[in-house]
């Protein structure tokens, strides 16, 4: 039996949290941007760390498991 729960959070989160395709934090004008399709290399730090932190607390704090 496989573990699918770590791979399909990496990827969701992955998506989701790529700088300017929802929300980009910094923006460009304002703290939060949102859907603007830009980004930088502050907001592209600070998604990654947002990206770790969340991928730690699903899948180390939280242990979250899927068997297929």
């Amino acid at each position: 039996m496989h573990d699918w729960a770590a791979p399909i959070i990496a990827s969701a989160l992955f998506a989701f949290l790529a700088p300017g395709l929802i929300v980009q934090m910094p923006g460009k004008e304002s703290p939060i941007g949102f859907m603007n399709m830009k980004t930088n290399i502050v907001s592209m730090c600070i998604h990654t760390v947002l990206y770790g932190l969340l991928l730690i607390l699903f899948l180390v704090v939280l242990d979250i498991h899927m068997n297929a």
